[in-house]
């Protein structure tokens, strides 16, 4: 009778053989999240890594045929990857859609300021942050300024050994007796997360010499002004390096992993991908953790118009290759914690080192924001998971009642595209270091492979 029963298993003991190859893996992921802490940055890797293995740029008007291996950059925010297959294009293409933006903290467009002898930058977070989880933390300034005269230039402090890092003062637990007894959600204020970044003051400065010292520091090094900070992407990460966590280093912690644990093997997926003949694409989005809205994020229209744009450079109605495509969403789901097992359902939530993670629906409480993947599709896919000997479980993010989250999913569906949510399981969720298994990201890499193929 045991094998009438359901029981998620360890990749472990499904596929011991896969251990090794599973932590090399690792090991090459690992070296990617180190280079590829902002969306920017995420983009500019794959694109090297892309061009490593044949790809070229691509735009929208430019004709494709059979063979093509293709990116669109847009905007350096968002990456479309496109192998051509050689079958009628009616017959769809094959979608993993992942997002590289998590949740941060940027600065204001007029940040900088000083304040008893210290100078502090401004601050908006981005997605759903703990504020309470980034004070007293080394962190590192990422992203790009453009100067008056329209010329650009990258910016990251932080990352090497003799370089400065930042910091979010906190309140020293002897005076902390009030703060202590807010909740964890407002103890610490969205405008209390200023930046600490100088102390010197300019010699010769009586007013704001310590702000002027840091803008000559800035405009000796990138030739910039206050002004130039309008016109700046700018964002706070941790400093930290991806490392294995545990005696036996079958974890990785890391910043990021959210979503970039699920980018990483959809993009090594379509890169190593063997000749086919099915259409490939893998989507590297922007803005999931605000909505997946604006020009880079994957309500955009650019995702229609590479597709409309493909079928009808092949000859097809756009329309009918929407409806035959077929998708997986790429994004990870929470992993069962037992040190907070009150929020989660156990027999529903995925369970760290087994395997990938299928969602039939996200979304919050009553399914608001999900898709709700047909059981139909969700068959095939399990179906050829089971095929391809992929160690693959279910998932659910936690308690009904007690709030959930969404993916790019719906986006994608919205489009007459089926689509299921697949992805790697995650422990601390959306704190400035995330916790997965080695195993789970391996097998996120061979259910891509498989589904692309």
């Amino acid at each position: 009778m045991e094998e009438l029963l359901y029981k998620k298993q360890s990749a472990y003991e499904r596929a011991p053989e896969t251990t090794e190859a599973a932590f090399r893996y690792a090991g090459k992921y690992m070296e990617f999240l180190d280079r590829a802490k902002t969306e920017r940055e995420a983009v500019a890797e794959a694109i090297r890594l892309a061009e490593a293995n044949g790809f070229r740029a691509w735009k929208l008007g430019e004709p494709v045929k059979a063979g093509d291996k293709l990116y669109l950059n847009n905007r350096g925010r968002s990456l479309y990857l496109l192998r051509i297959g050689s079958e009628d294009p009616a017959c769809g293409v094959r979608i993993v859609a992942a997002h590289i933006d998590s949740p941060r903290i940027d600065l204001k467009q007029q940040p900088l300021y000083e304040s008893d002898g210290m100078a502090f930058f401004k601050t908006h977070y981005y997605g759903g942050l703990r504020k309470y989880q980034w004070t007293a933390l080394p962190l590192a300034l990422h992203g790009v300024i453009v100067r008056a005269d329209g010329s650009a230039v990258n910016v990251c402090i932080g990352e090497k050994e003799d370089e400065p890092v930042f910091y979010i003062n906190d309140l020293l637990p002897h005076l902390a007796a009030a703060q202590s007894k807010e909740p964890l959600g407002t103890a610490i204020k969205g405008e209390g997360l200023n930046i600490l970044c100088g102390a010197l003051p300019q010699s010769g400065e009586e007013e704001n010499a310590v702000k002027k010292n840091v803008l000559r520091l800035l405009n000796e090094k990138y030739g910039i002004t206050e002004p130039d900070f309008v016109s700046a992407e700018l964002s706070l990460v941790p400093a930290s390096k991806a490392r294995d966590i545990g005696f036996d280093r079958a974890l990785i912690g890391a910043y990021g992993h959210d979503d970039r644990v699920c980018a990483y093997p959809a993009l090594t997926a379509i890169l190593e991908s063997r000749d086919t003949i099915h259409t490939q694409m893998c989507v590297l989005a922007d803005k999931e953790e605000i909505g997946s809205i604006g020009v880079s994020g994957m309500q955009s229209a650019v995702f229609t118009d590479i597709l409309t744009e493909v079928a009808e450079s092949l000859g097809a109605n756009p329309r009918v290759v929407r409806g035959a495509s077929k998708c997986l969403s790429a994004d990870v789901t929470a992993a069962f914690d037992p040190n907070f097992a009150e929020v989660y359902e156990k027999r529903n939530s995925a369970i760290l080192g087994c395997g990938v993670a299928m969602s039939k629906y996200t979304g919050s409480r009553g399914k608001s924001g999900t898709s709700d993947a047909s059981a139909e599709f969700v068959g095939e896919i399990r179906r050829l998971f089971d095929k391809a000997g992929i160690v693959w479980q279910t998932a659910e993010l936690g308690k009904v009642d007690e709030g959930g989250g969404g993916t790019v999913a719906m986006f994608i569906a919205n489009r007459n595209i089926d689509t299921l949510d697949v992805g790697v399981p995650v422990i601390s969720m959306h704190a400035p270091c995330e916790v997965v298994a080695k195993v789970d990201v391996y097998s996120a890499y061979l259910a891509f492979s498989a589904f692309l193929n």
